[in-house]
């Protein structure tokens, strides 16, 4: 009963933000925007938002005019508003956007999924060079379900899979990371699945309640080792590298602005990235602060 209901507070909410709540989206913006600005849009969760503001920071402190759109929606929402410049640039991750973009790459190590983004990118669109922050799609489980059913890998899964809830967010029904993926590559089919969100709250609560057997959580969540849950290894590479790289416009993609977001490149690692993210999921800091906060730390900002 609380996953239903908890359900249905979210699609509520994503029903909201894909109307009205969507601003940067409205059609009362359309014409209205600085040619010369630059416009961050974000998926929404809350890493997302705080690498949103990231890239702001850097292009900010290079003199350029920048807004933040935070919490735009899905791929199927952010992509297209990308494409048709009502956003300029997105934080984006390399295999979760490959395999939206081409349902049968196959391609996992950080090189060989960068080469194959770019004659699948649509037009218009370009990636550029990674970070070595890198937020992998994980799949977690309590330590008593690890114990109870011996849950190491993502092998183990398949003995116990029948008597097990996956929950995740409503595209691991039909994304190659998601059922598909585990039924292909470990043979794992799952009692249920229950569509709750993309490694938020409505997962962990989930988990932990045991309204769920098994989340589809983000490898930087700093709750899977504070609750000392395990992560299944992934031994036969199923999820592809997810390092952070920015997807940007071809028409904002100059090199001055390429190169200002290039200096979070080296600086921005998947500790740094697991830091900024318990500062505002567990200590409930504000993205913006936080981002300029870690800017300012690391030299990027005066």
């Amino acid at each position: 009963m609380k996953v239903r209901l908890a359900a249905a507070v979210l699609a509520a909410f994503s029903l909201t933000a894909c109307s009205g709540g969507v601003t940067s989206l409205d059609p009362a913006d359309s014409g209205s925007k600085d040619a010369g600005a630059i416009v961050v849009g974000t998926a929404n969760f809350s890493e997302n938002v705080i690498l949103g503001h990231l890239y702001a920071g850097v292009l900010k402190a290079k003199g350029m005019s920048v807004t933040v759109k935070p919490n735009l929606g899905s791929r199927e929402i952010i992509v297209p508003a990308l494409q048709q410049g009502d956003i300029d640039v997105l934080p984006e991750y390399q295999g979760s956007l490959l395999q939206y973009l081409d349902k049968n790459a196959k391609q996992t190590s950080a090189e060989d999924v960068q080469a194959a983004l770019t004659p699948v990118l649509p037009k218009g669109l370009k990636v550029l060079p990674y970070a070595g922050a890198e937020n992998k799609d994980v799949f977690v489980v309590t330590k008593e379900t690890a114990d109870k059913y011996k849950l190491k890998t993502l092998d183990d899964l398949k003995a116990a899979s029948a008597e097990l809830v996956l929950g995740g967010p409503a595209e691991d029904k039909t994304r190659y990371v998601g059922l598909i993926g585990l039924k292909e590559v470990y043979g794992v089919e799952f009692k249920d699945f229950k569509s709750l969100d993309a490694g938020g709250p409505l997962t962990r609560g989930a988990l932990e309640g045991g309204d769920i057997q098994v989340a589809n959580l983000f490898s930087t969540d700093v709750t899977i080792k504070n609750k000392g849950w395990v992560v299944l290894e992934d031994s036969k590479d199923l999820v592809p590298a997810q390092h952070v790289a920015p997807l940007i416009n071809e028409t904002k993609a100059t090199a001055e602005v390429t190169a200002a977001l290039a200096l979070l490149n080296d600086k921005l690692t998947t500790d740094e990235l697991s830091k900024l993210d318990a500062k505002v999921d567990n200590d409930k800091e504000d993205p913006d602060k936080v981002a300029e906060a870690w800017l300012k730390q690391q030299g990027l900002t005066s």
